[in-house]
């Protein structure tokens, strides 16, 4: 099965040996986005909402370059530090996903730089 790197324009280069996105049979797969500046620093430290809001811009570049939408995904994975940014997380989260919701699950755990405080990846399918 052929596939394809996808990279938005502008996307700085990723902390770990990863693409920010891959196509394959008209499904889009998006890696771990976390509230990253062009140089891998946190942005947006102690506000979950403003976080969840640039990483989901992110996600929605990476699907919108591989020829998708927002409307597209079907599955969000979110990755939290602490449930007491939960509201604020899901509130954004609504923004993006006003109609039909995507299935997801949340987890807490620690994530790869302290200072982030969500983190989210998601599958699109766009057809073939």
């Amino acid at each position: 099965m052929p596939k394809s790197i996808v990279v938005p324009e502008g996307t700085g280069k990723p902390i770990a040996p990863y693409s920010p996105g891959v196509i394959a049979d008209g499904i889009i797969y998006v890696s771990g986005t976390l509230a990253f500046d062009k140089d891998n620093n946190v942005v947006h430290v102690g506000d979950a909402g403003a976080q969840t809001r640039l990483v989901l811009e992110r996600i929605k570049a990476v699907i919108e370059a591989a020829g998708g939408t927002l409307g597209d995904v079907t599955m969000n994975h979110i990755f939290i530090t602490d449930w007491s940014n939960y509201q604020a997380i899901n509130k954004v989260y609504a923004e993006f996903f006003p109609g039909d919701k995507p299935a997801r699950y949340c987890l807490q755990c620690g994530l790869v730089k302290p200072d982030a405080l969500v983190e989210i990846a998601a599958v699109a399918h766009i057809g073939k």
